[in-house]
């Protein structure tokens, strides 16, 4: 299994607009080769920072999502204005070891 981990902090107070669209987003993913699961959480001693977490079969269904026009769709909903803190947004990629 592939995951990647997708991190922001929002710099404008739009967290509860930001968790909202993300609530009620278009599911695209859901359909992509390889995709298994994504989860949108967010710490609670930083309730500005949102984390996304989705889980792959393998890394290559990862990087076909990532380059087609659906990935890009899949953000048509992000409310305008969004600021986030510069140099927030973070992608990471592991390697599943075991549960």
């Amino acid at each position: 299994m592939f995951i990647a981990l997708s991190t922001f902090t929002i710099a404008n107070d739009m967290a509860p607009a930001v968790k909202e669209a993300f609530v009620n987003r278009p599911g695209l993913v859901e359909g992509a080769p390889g995709f298994i699961r994504l989860q949108v959480i967010s710490p609670t001693d930083n309730p500005q920072e949102i984390w996304l977490i989705t889980q792959w079969t393998d890394e290559e269904s990862y990087k076909v999502w990532h380059r087609s026009h659906l990935y890009h769709a899949s953000h048509s909903g992000i409310p305008k204005g969004l600021k986030l803190v510069p140099r927030s947004a973070k992608v990471r990629f592991f390697e599943h070891i075991c549960e």
